[in-house]
């Protein structure tokens, strides 16, 4: 399974491109593997988010926002739900992943 972060390359919020850019260098520095899906490129994976986020996580109105962080197929979670995980440290969890164990430097 690949995690895959829907985002919005042309969003014009500065607020949703922060969130996106939170997560994608959190995954970068963690050396998680992920894909980037620019809904802002293909109607067609535009229409797979809305259609996959879970009726409980959609706004009352409009569509769910970028970023939208999907394990394969299995939603993850919004911005929101990725932030209280890091918080908490459970962000391997939240993805669907393994924990990584830290490894000990030889002397």
């Amino acid at each position: 399974m690949v995690i895959r972060v829907f985002i919005a390359s042309s969003s014009g919020f500065v607020a949703i491109k922060k969130k996106q850019q939170d997560v994608v260098r959190f995954l970068e520095a963690n050396k998680i593997e992920f894909e980037e899906v620019d809904i802002t490129m293909s109607e067609e994976q535009r229409q797979w988010m809305y259609k996959n986020v879970p009726p409980e996580k959609k706004p009352a109105q409009g569509n769910p926002l970028p970023p939208q962080i999907f394990n394969g197929d299995r939603y993850c979670g919004d911005y929101d739900s990725f932030f209280e995980s890091k918080e908490s440290n459970t962000v391997f969890s939240f993805l669907g992943l393994k924990p990584r164990l830290a490894s000990k430097a030889e002397p």
